[in-house]
């Protein structure tokens, strides 16, 4: 016993100040690494957003209004039009956060998404965060980059389906569809499962059609169903195309996919929940 704790006394002596030296070292030898936590990325991609949506509108007769709304973001003595000269023109928007690299505490490249005409496109903001005055400014020059093409979609093979539950289900999930297009209370609550309310769109869209009805051969009271269901849009504003616009002429059709959960108590179905569909192309 007296020998162990010799043995345990020595080697705590000579394994402390090794440890000190390595932490010493450690921390002389090299930077620590921010987290990004540091660094403020929620309000830093909140500011490089609106100078996006500022920067990448412009055209010649409105030069100085885009000087005057640029000026908030960038840093003294740059130049009013941060690099343009004044000449063309260009229109974007739907600008939408897609990454952040934080560089240090101070720095990071806020990566935004936007759409450009047909285009969608990507610009990287450099930005500065003054931790002294709580206060951001775009940093340098951004920089407009191409952005990803849609990734390919692999093909899925149908699975079998039940037809005589489709059958079953074709005219009651179409009279549920054209009660959920008006909100028809009365009728929702025919179609819907014990306990549970169901609300609709109150007359934003008409029922054209139950164009599709997947029910997988799945036994069981309880099923998942995927309907595709075509809405009827209803006529806006007259158009300004010219006198003889008829506002008859804006309406139209949009076809949307839905995932069910339905019940079946007795002989009839009732519906439990209606979400997005899952995969339905490709």
């Amino acid at each position: 016993m007296l020998w162990a704790l010799i043995v345990v006394i020595v080697v705590n002596g000579v394994r402390a100040p090794f440890e000190r030296f390595t932490r010493q070292n450690a921390a002389g030898g090299s930077t620590p690494v921010p987290t990004d936590s540091q660094f403020p990325i929620s309000r830093a991609t909140s500011f490089a957003s609106q100078f996006a949506a500022v920067y990448l509108n412009f055209e010649a007769v409105r030069s100085q209004e885009r000087a005057a709304r640029l000026a908030p973001y960038l840093p003294e003595g740059a130049e009013p039009q941060f690099g343009w000269d004044g000449l063309g023109r260009m229109s974007a928007g739907a600008v939408q956060p897609y990454g952040t690299e934080v560089v240090d505490k101070d720095n990071a490249v806020v990566t935004l998404a936007f759409q450009a005409g047909s285009r969608r496109q990507l610009l990287s903001v450099p930005v500065y965060y003054d931790s002294a005055t709580n206060k951001l400014v775009v940093s340098g020059r951004p920089g407009i980059l191409p952005a990803p093409t849609p990734a390919k979609l692999p093909p899925v093979g149908e699975g079998d389906r039940d037809d005589a539950a489709e059958a079953e289900l074709q005219t009651s999930l179409a009279n549920f569809f054209k009660a959920y297009a008006a909100s028809d209370d009365a009728s929702l609550q025919q179609y819907a499962a014990a306990g549970v309310t169901l609300e609709g769109f109150d007359g934003a869209f008409t029922f054209v059609q139950l164009k599709d009805l997947v029910v997988p051969i799945v036994g069981g009271a309880t099923r998942e169903v995927t309907a595709t269901v075509v809405w009827g849009v209803p006529s806006g504003a007259t158009p300004s195309t010219g006198p003889t616009s008829n506002p008859g002429d804006m309406s139209g059709k949009l076809e949307q996919a839905y995932r069910l959960t339905v019940v079946k108590q007795g002989d009839k179905w009732f519906v439990k929940d209606i979400r997005g569909a899952k995969r339905s192309v490709g």
